[in-house]
C-alpha cells in the first residue's frame, strides 16, 4: 500500500492574512505622502503666482508713471481690474496703451480667494484680514503677500508656512 499524497493548491489563510498585513503597512506609509504632495503642489503654485504679480506690479508701476493699480471695487474681479484689463498712462480702463498685465484674476490656491486687502504697511504675522481675503497689497510700496488657508495669515512662501 502507497501512502496518499495530497496535492494541495492555492493559498493557507495565514499566508492570505500576511499579504493583506503587508499591503496595509504599505499603504499606510505612501498615502500621507500623496496628501503632502498636493499641498506642496499648492504652495508652489502660489508661490509662483506671486512672483508673476509682483512683477506684473512692477511693469504697471513702470508704465503708469510710477503708480501702482488702486485695487478698489466691491468684487474681486473689480479689485483686479487694472491688471486684467488694458489701460491708459493714467490707469484709466477705457484706454487702450497698456496691459493687461494678467489673463485674469488671480486666485490664492491655499483658500481659493481673489480679494486683495490693501495697507500703507508691509503685512506681518499680526495682521488681520477679512474674510475671503486671497491677498494683501502694500500699496506704498508695492509688496504683495498672501494668506493662508483661512485668510487669517500669511504664507511665506520662502520656507512653505503659514506666519
Amino acid at each position: 500500500m502507497s501512502a496518499q499524497r495530497r496535492n494541495a493548491k492555492g493559498f493557507t489563510l495565514v499566508e492570505i492574512l500576511i499579504v493583506v498585513i503587508i499591503l496595509g503597512i504599505l499603504a499606510a506609509i505612501v498615502i500621507p505622502q500623496f496628501t503632502n504632495a498636493s499641498t506642496d503642489a499648492r504652495k508652489n503654485s502660489l508661490t509662483s503666482q506671486l512672483q508673476t504679480i509682483r512683477s506684473q506690479l512692477e511693469l504697471y508701476k513702470l508704465q503708469h508713471n510710477d503708480n501702482l493699480p488702486p485695487f478698489t471695487g466691491a468684487t474681486a474681479d473689480l479689485q483686479w481690474q487694472h491688471m486684467t484689463a488694458q489701460t491708459d498712462v493714467n490707469g484709466l480702463t477705457t484706454g487702450t496703451d497698456f496691459g493687461p498685465y494678467l489673463q485674469q484674476t488671480p486666485t490664492n490656491s491655499l483658500n481659493s480667494d481673489s480679494k486683495v486687502a490693501t495697507g500703507t504697511t508691509d503685512a506681518t504675522t499680526s495682521s488681520a484680514f477679512a474674510a475671503g481675503t486671497g491677498f494683501y497689497v502694500n500699496t506704498a510700496n508695492g509688496k504683495v503677500w498672501a494668506t493662508n488657508q483661512t485668510d487669517t495669515k500669511l504664507f511665506d512662501e520662502t520656507t512653505g508656512d503659514i506666519q
